[in-house]
């Protein structure tokens, strides 16, 4: 068995895209959370700066994370992420040193 595949991705929206991000996001997170090799999947807002938002993502293994990739509606948001984004992604690979507190 594989170890999780896990990451803290950081995305900074343009200020006048923070709403539209945040509303598209989150109609993700449910749907995200029942596939198959998703262990953890969190969206989180900077308090301080509205414009960042952060997800902590665990995935059973990079497979399973590609499979959620490619999925066509997160195909649509790559191509277009910069519309959102001031930036592109920043992402840190993490290592798990603890179990998932997930309720699965």
């Amino acid at each position: 068995m594989s170890a999780p595949y896990a990451f803290i991705l950081k995305a900074k929206t343009h200020p006048d895209k923070a709403e539209a991000f945040e509303a598209l996001f989150s109609a993700y997170v449910e749907p995200s959370r029942q596939e198959p090799g998703c262990i953890e999947y969190h969206m989180l807002r900077d308090q301080q700066d509205p414009t960042l938002f952060v997800f902590f993502e665990v995935w059973a293994s990079k497979a399973a994370l590609d499979v959620h990739s490619a999925l066509p509606h997160m195909q649509q948001f790559f191509e277009q992420r910069m519309t959102y984004l001031e930036r592109d992604f920043d992402i840190q690979l993490i290592e798990m040193l603890s179990r998932s507190s997930a309720s699965r």
